[in-house]
């Protein structure tokens, strides 16, 4: 008789596990998402300080994590350019991201990420060695068609800020890759730690030449939100990356579109189209079927 070897078992459990925190993650960031819309339309907040303040909300939150003398340890990595690699990308995401949510709707914003998944498992392989079964890439490319109904590209109307989703796309791509490559080398904490430096330093000085006060403790309390929310989810991704491979992980956030399209409706009154509701079948059934594989 046949037997499964336990590596076997204990690499399927933490797809599982990784896939779970995968799904948590993205969710949060459809919560940070609808924040930073709501701050940038309705509160008169310049997009600069909005960024600048989620990225120190993420520093706060980790120094209540990690303490202030794991910041030190930042000078003794051998990995330091890895480090600021990632962080860098981690911060032109953020500010392509929500430069198209200032003028998009959140389901749009996020469908345009969807791409990503396609350029990891483009770049996974010859950048990680993790290479994807022709199975797999077909149900991300069906998801990839589900986008295209969503966003309508070559229907005509297209807003010129999808231009800021794409970006946003690509460097997330290359985010995942690159968070999944240095935690073979560094712990979660210093990726953690590391991960805001970027956006924290290159967007002082935006943040400080377009400064508006916040009118109210309640503005105050959802720029801080953001940071916190922000950065629990992205260590959630961290700890993700560090038990499954990128290519697995990155059609997962196919799972964030119905969340995202419920809050999008209730707090901006922006109803899917039948165009929408026809993609998102797509992309969640390209999702489940992703998942039944991992099983």
């Amino acid at each position: 008789m046949k037997s499964t070897h336990p590596t076997d078992a204990i690499k399927r459990t933490n797809r599982r596990k990784a896939i779970a925190l995968m799904c948590v993650a993205v969710n949060l960031f459809g919560v940070l998402d609808t924040l930073a819309k709501y701050l940038a339309n309705d509160t008169g907040l310049p997009v600069t300080q909005i960024i600048w303040v989620r990225f120190a909300g993420n520093i706060l939150l980790n120094l209540l994590m990690f303490g202030p003398l794991l910041l030190l340890a930042t000078r003794n990595t051998p990995h330091k350019w890895i480090h600021f690699v990632r962080s860098l990308l981690m911060a032109t995401t953020t500010g392509f991201n929500f430069l198209a949510l200032k003028y998009l709707q959140l389901d749009q914003t996020v469908t345009m990420f969807f791409i990503a998944p396609l350029i990891v498992a483009a770049l996974g392989g010859p950048l990680l060695g993790e290479w994807i079964g022709w199975r797999r890439f077909l149900a991300i490319l069906l998801g990839f068609t589900g986008v295209l109904f969503i966003t309508r590209i070559g229907f005509g109307g297209v807003h010129y800020a999808m231009i800021y989703s794409l970006g946003a796309a690509l460097t997330y791509a290359l985010y995942m890759i690159s968070t999944r490559y240095i935690s073979k080398l560094e712990g979660p904490e210093l990726m953690q730690i590391t991960a805001p430096l970027a956006g924290f330093m290159l967007f002082a000085p935006l943040a400080y030449a377009h400064w508006i006060w916040p009118p109210t403790i309640m503005v105050w309390v959802l720029l801080m939100m953001m940071g916190f929310i922000g950065g629990f989810g992205h260590w959630l991704l961290v700890l993700a990356h560090r038990l499954a491979p990128a290519p697995i992980l990155a059609p997962f956030i196919y799972i964030g579109l119905p969340s995202i399209t419920l809050l999008s409706w209730i707090i901006f009154g922006d109803l899917p189209s039948w165009w929408t509701l026809l993609g998102a079948s797509i992309i969640v059934s390209s999702g489940g079927y992703l998942l039944w594989r991992e099983r």
